[in-house]
């Protein structure tokens, strides 16, 4: 195990980005493509997923190694377009390469609109299946105040929970 000999680490992850001029983008939340009132995509150099991004920084977070743009640089041509899941899933593994497994997460999505309520529970599994152990999902409204409450973009704020990982010798633990 990377850093310190601790059986539990706590990471937290933030992203933010404005919604994109390209009027046919979709909007990524989660892994799931919301619609409805208000669903614009996200500029950003890959699909701009907030949600995916703020949990994978916490992930990297909470195993020692940095952050998403160390590990996948928005200068990175390769990426442009990139799936957020896949990256979530890299980090993943890359802080199981260094010893730490997901035991759960939590994710608050703030937007003023468009209305999430109905999309959140897709999103947590999304999430749960590319990190390997439950998901929460919530989401609130800035109400009003600042750039997210004038509807300039969407943010999200994530807290994961890791464990060792377990050796391939031994059965992981039930992490429901």
């Amino acid at each position: 195990m990377t850093g310190s000999s601790v059986g539990l680490r706590i990471g937290q992850g933030i992203d933010v980005h404005p919604f994109s001029d390209e009027v046919a983008r979709p909007l990524l939340l989660g892994g799931v493509v919301v619609t409805g009132a208000g669903a614009l995509g996200l500029a950003g150099h890959s699909d701009a997923d907030v949600v995916a991004h703020a949990l994978a920084d916490a992930v990297l977070g909470a195993a020692g190694l940095g952050d998403l743009g160390r590990h996948a640089p928005e200068s990175d041509p390769a990426l442009a377009g990139a799936d957020s899941l896949v990256l979530l899933r890299r980090m993943v593994e890359l802080a199981a390469d260094a010893g730490w497994a997901p035991v759960n997460a939590d994710c608050t999505v703030v937007a003023e609109r468009p209305k999430l309520a109905s999309f959140v529970t897709a999103m947590a599994e999304r999430l749960g299946e590319v990190l390997g152990a439950p998901v929460n999902v919530k989401a609130t409204r800035a109400e009003g105040l600042g750039a997210l409450g004038r509807a300039e973009g969407i943010a999200c704020t994530a807290v994961v929970l890791m464990g060792p990982a377990a050796s391939p010798d031994v059965a992981a633990p039930d992490r429901s």
